[in-house]
């Protein structure tokens, strides 16, 4: 059940790896405060679009081609949602 005074104020939903980030430092378990809204831990980054469709790209590029195509550069340049903030 989602704790309304720790909840996101525009509703959103929590991200999903900032979720298992929160839950993997709290022994395995979800946070309680953890709910369906997001709280400042778990949400969202603001990030371009195109920045993560690049980096998606880079990332399937180097899968089926099995040689570099700048994807750890281009996915190091998102930011890290399983930080701790």
């Amino acid at each position: 059940m989602a704790h309304k005074n720790a909840g996101d104020p525009k509703g959103r939903q929590p991200e999903a790896l900032a979720t298992f980030a929160a839950s993997a430092r709290n022994a395995g378990h979800k946070p309680d405060k953890v709910g369906l809204t997001a709280t400042p831990e778990t949400a969202p980054i603001p990030t371009s679009s195109q920045k993560k469709a690049q980096a998606a790209t880079k990332v399937l590029r180097e899968g089926v081609l099995k040689r570099d195509q700048g994807a750890e550069e281009a996915i190091d340049a998102l930011p890290d949602r399983t930080r701790s903030r």
